[in-house]
């Protein structure tokens, strides 16, 4: 899958970047697939998060908020409950 070679080739030297940061990216283009590589995806924290085995909110918030500082992702969150957060890959 182009988009996941794409991001470990980028990643190669970039030592900020740890296997959570990993495991999100990878949910997050599973969520992409699963629903037909529609971007900007919208999705709770806790769909990826349940995807990426990942249970603490702090790890999922700062680790999806690295990589949109980063410029892997673009992250727009939603700030509300009810609402999905986008996310817009760079496919």
């Amino acid at each position: 899958m182009k988009p996941l070679t794409d991001f470990f080739t980028a990643i190669e030297k970039d030592a900020r970047i740890g296997t959570t940061h990993i495991g999100i990216y990878a949910a997050l283009l599973q969520y992409w697939q699963q629903n037909e590589c529609a971007n900007p995806l919208s999705a709770f924290s806790y769909e990826i998060m349940r995807i990426a085995k990942i249970s603490a909110q702090a790890t999922y918030h700062r680790c999806i908020k690295d990589l949109h500082s980063f410029g892997y992702i673009r992250y727009e969150p939603s700030f509300k409950r009810n609402s999905r957060s986008k996310v817009y890959l760079r496919v």
